[in-house]
């Protein structure tokens, strides 16, 4: 029987005003549709790998929606619902607006779901294993995800404004907001390392290459060479939405990030920050450059534990992901 998670974490509500998350793992297990809908995974990993045929960046789009759903209130893919006049919906906070993507995906994932299995699998459980074969699809490791998580009620955008860390945020920051999900400064090294893959926008870095810290003047922890570079996809006054790889191998999932970072070649300032402000998480970039093995089974160890974070809300099984299913009735 898998270990039974009981740890309470913390109640956001102490902190910022958000709901009780926990590591309550009790729910959960591999093999959860084993007789609900046996083919789940399968269905959902040859969704994935269709989507990443039709474009590699979605992959790492799709890989993202974990940690924007589970940091707030706790894997309910919560961030996958649309916007009412009276939600405001997480897509539209600060960190996802014009960032997070790739929602079709999940969309397309739940509706073959539907199909096979109607009203079992939750769309909180596609996000998990869809971030896990995003992963495996990319060339990094494989592992066994713990399934059956409900769907949540609500969304709240103030809650990911307030939790969601901004690319400018520093390693100490980032470090204390790990520490409240009981992650570690290894975790948290670990999980950066999800920038193996995908591309950033040079609205989230323009201020490192021209005006970092207010002081008007580059980020000195970046290479020349490679400031030079990225002087010219995101001059002043560009267009913020172009991109860039986040590390050299952008659609393969390897320790490439981590050899960037000792180099001073980070995209994004809560990437390099890592390496060049904080001895703690210095040392364990410099550990992941040299070894990718130790990378990988850090990742699947962090990505479980984020995974199982959970809300103590009552939720459903959504029959589509953008809308409680008491809203699709009224139609």
């Amino acid at each position: 029987m898998p270990r039974l998670l009981t740890l309470l974490l913390f109640s956001l509500s102490s902190f910022l005003g958000a709901d009780v998350v926990t590591l309550a793992a009790t729910n959960l297990s591999v093999g959860y549709y084993s007789k609900t809908c046996p083919d789940a995974e399968l269905v959902v990993r040859g969704a994935i790998q269709a989507a990443m045929a039709r474009e590699p960046r979605s992959g790492a789009s799709v890989m993202r929606l974990q940690f924007h759903d589970c940091f707030v209130n706790g894997c309910d893919a919560s961030v996958l619902l649309d916007a009412t006049p009276n939600m405001p919906g997480e897509k539209q906070a600060l960190s996802n607006i014009n960032s997070l993507r790739s929602f079709e995906v999940i969309d397309e994932a739940k509706a073959a779901l539907e199909r096979k299995c109607p009203g079992v699998v939750s769309c909180a459980d596609i996000i998990v294993m869809a971030a896990r074969d995003a992963v495996v699809l990319s060339g990094g490791p494989e592992w066994d995800v713990r399934l059956g998580r409900e769907d949540s009620l609500t969304a709240s955008q103030e809650d990911s404004n307030n939790i969601m860390p901004s690319p400018r945020a520093n390693a100490t920051s980032l470090i204390n907001l790990f520490s409240q999900f009981n992650l570690t400064p290894v975790d948290l090294v670990a999980l950066s390392g999800s920038h193996s893959i995908g591309k950033g926008r040079c609205f989230s870095i323009v201020f490192r290459l021209y005006n970092q810290s207010g002081t008007g003047r580059p980020d000195p922890n970046m290479d020349p060479e490679y400031r030079e570079k990225l002087d010219e996809l995101c001059p002043i006054g560009g267009d913020g939405n172009v991109t860039g790889g986040l590390d050299a191998t952008p659609t393969v999932f390897d320790n490439q990030y981590f050899k960037d970072l000792v180099q001073l070649r980070g995209f994004l300032n809560s990437d390099q920050t890592l390496y060049s402000g904080c001895e703690s998480t210095k040392r364990v970039v410099e550990e992941f450059s040299k070894y990718e093995g130790a990378f990988f089974r850090a990742f699947v160890d962090g990505m479980i534990k984020m995974g199982e974070l959970q809300s103590e809300r009552r939720g459903e099984i959504r029959r589509n992901c953008r809308v409680v299913n008491a809203a699709l009735s009224e139609f």
